[in-house]
């Protein structure tokens, strides 16, 4: 109990004074996680509304594909990027393994399914409002898709949100591929999962409090736009 209390007291106290180590890891985690983010989202939402406007052979199945990646689990992910990345893959002579680029495209693959899917569904449904009258306004498919994007920003942007929660608490893939070296790839999940292991933990409780932090506020986000977007109804 006594080792207890004084893991929290050091995490509470490095958390307030802002430790330099757990806010240089804090800041890589948040720099790899947004750049997955923003890539995942150029990726994600126009698909989404390419889905939601066009009508192709295989549209319903690549539909379903996207929902059912949606639960892929991220140590395969972060398998196959390993073989991709790796000497003797097909891309290893960029020499990208072990570093936060292999973290970013292996978080991006996790969520380009996620974030697509809950974009699909609004998207889907705005287009059920604009069918008829973007038809007879006669409209290119670019300006259809870019109408539903704009119209549809906040249920987009919740989309997106709920994607960063998927990817900032991701340790598996991130952890193969990255590596957790210290000063180049270590964030916050691969960080816990050490000082646990080497039974610090006051710096362990430390990076899990910061990570709650972001989740409750990533949270507390969707939730407000949610609200915001349904109007006046809780």
């Amino acid at each position: 109990m006594v080792d207890l209390w004084s893991g929290f007291s050091q995490a509470f106290w490095l958390v307030v004074t802002f430790d330099p180590e757990l806010a240089e890891i804090a800041f890589r985690s948040l720099r790899v996680t947004l750049s997955a983010l923003l890539v995942a989202s150029v990726i994600a939402l126009p698909l989404a509304a390419l889905l939601a406007v066009k009508r192709f052979r295989w549209r319903r199945w690549i539909i379903a594909i996207l929902n059912a990646l949606m639960g892929l689990p991220p140590v395969v992910v972060g398998l196959v990027v390993y073989v991709v990345l790796s000497r003797s893959g097909p891309l290893g002579v960029l020499g990208l393994l072990f570093t936060p680029t292999a973290m970013i495209v292996a978080q991006t693959i996790i969520i380009v399914p996620l974030i697509a899917s809950v974009a699909h569904q609004s998207l889907r449904e705005l287009w059920a409002e604009y069918h008829d009258l973007l038809i007879s306004m006669n409209v290119t498919q670019w300006q259809k898709i870019r109408t539903l994007l704009w119209d549809s920003r906040r249920a987009l942007l919740t989309a997106s949100l709920a994607g960063f929660g998927r990817a900032i608490g991701e340790v598996g893939a991130i952890m193969i591929v990255g590596g957790n070296i210290d000063h180049a790839t270590r964030v916050l999940t691969t960080a816990i999962a050490l000082e646990t292991g080497k039974g610090d933990f006051g710096l362990a409780l430390a990076l899990g409090f910061v990570l709650i932090g972001i989740a409750v506020v990533v949270n507390l986000s969707i939730h407000w736009l949610s609200r915001t977007e349904r109007g006046d109804r809780w």
